[in-house]
């Protein structure tokens, strides 16, 4: 037996991750390749795999984005870059690659650099946890809810940091309302995924879609957990600073807010990031309230009553890419619904912002916890006990 196979041996629930790193040693290795050289060919490919597919996933949005506003607005958007329009985010990515890059004189040149970063990172790395089907998750980690949460609260401090590094009155308000709005709703948003934890006794996202799965739409949190999927809703919206949340920014008032004085790739950073955050959002929305790979229809007794093996490596083959389908089709239907929102319910005022993160949603959500802790305790098996 390989070594490869000894840690593929450790437990019978394995994440993708670890399988897919043990068929890609097991492959290279029946090669002739040794295992420590197998192995640092394996470690860039989990960051290039996401790097891709976050950055196809924007592209999508970005598109959809044109197309449902122009949509809305009765116009046709973007049409001549390839077939509808398809290439424009691309042609933008690049307009944005080529542009120069720009520091203001009495910036602060480190911070100034740093800041975009900071808010593009936690981004990306939020992804390792979330779980595209059953057997496609980066890494499961058994807090892996507590991680997400963890780093979403890195984010503001690029905020902060851009805002006050440009030396600019405009920019440096932004910084302050992200910081601010950010504060406000990242406690809410994260009282709101204690319920969903407390119910699936678990912080791993495999163990929360895995407590949903059985009965197909009937067995989705969002059943249980209504007043916590509107409160966690409105708070992803608000950290992705997309309208009506959309003050750090707001052109009106602020011009661009923490953006005014960036330009070229460092621009293009915090355009990337909050189109990634956005998806992220949607993603987690899937997962945590409307079952993510899990079928409306439960689909493990229609192949009993078919005659089908579910263990046929066939169909888990077919399960496995209807399950990503699933995923990726929730968390579009929500990108749609912000989409939507955006250009039919007008932006609100700071004071308004802040009212109602600190005196509406955070009291909701503690309720929301107590109630859902109690019911536990009465329906232990309705509610996870």
């Amino acid at each position: 037996m390989s070594k490869s196979r000894h840690l593929l041996s450790g437990t019978d629930k394995m994440n993708s991750g670890i399988n897919l790193q043990g068929s890609f040693i097991d492959f290279f290795q029946g090669l002739g390749l040794p295992y420590g050289t197998v192995k640092l060919l394996w470690l860039p490919l989990p960051m290039l795999l996401l790097l891709l597919g976050a950055t196809v996933g924007v592209l999508v949005v970005v598109w959809l984005e044109r197309k449902i506003s122009a949509a809305a607005q009765q116009r046709i958007g973007p049409e001549y870059a390839g077939p509808l329009g398809v290439l424009q985010p691309v042609a933008d990515g690049l307009k944005l690659l080529v542009k120069e890059d720009i520091i203001p004189a009495n910036s602060d040149p480190v911070l100034f650099t740093l800041g975009p970063m900071i808010v593009v990172i936690p981004v990306f790395l939020s992804y390792l946890i979330v779980p595209f089907g059953q057997n496609l998750v980066l890494t499961n980690i058994g807090t892996g809810v507590f991680l997400w949460i963890a780093l979403s609260s890195v984010a503001p401090i690029g905020l902060l940091m851009s805002g006050y590094s440009s030396n600019n009155k405009y920019s440096l308000l932004g910084g302050l309302r992200a910081a601010a709005q950010s504060l406000s709703y990242e406690v809410p948003l994260a009282l709101a995924v204690l319920a969903v934890v407390m119910m699936s006794n678990s912080l791993s996202t495999i163990d929360i879609i895995e407590q949903q799965s059985g009965y197909g739409i009937f067995g989705w949190n969002i059943w249980r957990q209504p007043v916590g999927f509107l409160i966690f809703w409105i708070a992803a919206l608000a950290e992705c600073e997309r309208l009506p949340f959309d003050l750090p920014e707001a052109e009106e008032e602020l011009v661009a807010g923490y953006q005014t004085e960036y330009a070229g790739m460092k621009f293009a950073l915090f355009y990337l990031g909050s189109y990634v955050n956005l998806v992220l959002s949607a993603l987690l929305v899937a997962v945590l309230y409307l079952g993510g790979w899990d079928f409306p229809i439960p689909i493990d007794p229609i192949l009993q009553l078919l005659g089908i093996d579910s263990n046929v490596p066939w169909v888990q083959l077919i399960t496995a890419s209807l399950g990503i389908t699933m995923t990726l089709l929730k968390a579009y239907f929500l990108v749609f619904l912000a989409i939507l929102i955006r250009w039919t319910v007008p932006r609100v005022r700071i004071d308004q912002l802040l009212d109602l993160g600190w005196k509406f949603l955070l009291p909701i959500a503690l309720v929301n916890l107590l109630l859902t802790a109690g019911l536990k305790l009465a329906f232990p098996v309705a509610f996870g006990g």
